[in-house]
């Protein structure tokens, strides 16, 4: 990178026109994965049509951490981030609800991931991959709980 090009990105930094507040020449804010995992969590959980987030061996792993008193689920449970200086990444996991537009779903999950993401950190999310693992069916956590009931 040249000096004119270094000193061209420091300025337009410092001016906060790249959308990034995160470097100043008061210093500079380092975001942790973890923190911007468990926002995109979250904020996928609040879309309507998703039911859980994770592949089958993580929510059943969540099912035993919910048993036991004191323990809580992770907020970024099915959520894996690569967090740069001024970008993140999002790739999920999720189960949908039987019934709802798979597209729509998605539309509006990466809608309301980037929103919070860019809102709470200042981080441009360059893209939210979204990985339907299963979908599902109500009654079908009736049957489980059944079975799981008796065995104990």
């Amino acid at each position: 990178m040249t000096n004119a090009t270094a000193e061209k990105n420091v300025s337009k930094t410092e001016t906060g026109t790249d959308n990034s507040a995160l470097v100043t020449k008061q210093g500079a804010t380092h975001i942790a994965d973890t923190v911007v995992q468990k926002i995109a969590g979250l904020a996928t959980r609040e879309v309507s049509g998703v039911h859980s987030l994770g592949g089958g061996a993580a929510r059943a792993f969540g099912a035993l951490r919910e048993r036991i008193p004191g323990a809580s689920a992770s907020a970024g449970q099915g959520v894996s981030v690569e967090v740069g200086e001024k970008q993140a990444a999002v790739d999920l996991q999720i189960l949908v609800e039987y019934g709802v537009s798979i597209a729509d779903l998605a539309r509006s999950i990466r809608k309301n991931v980037i929103n919070a993401i860019e809102q709470m950190t200042g981080l441009e999310v360059v893209e939210v991959n979204i990985n339907v693992n299963d979908v599902h069916i109500p009654g079908d956590d009736d049957e489980s709980e059944e079975s799981s009931d008796r065995v104990q």
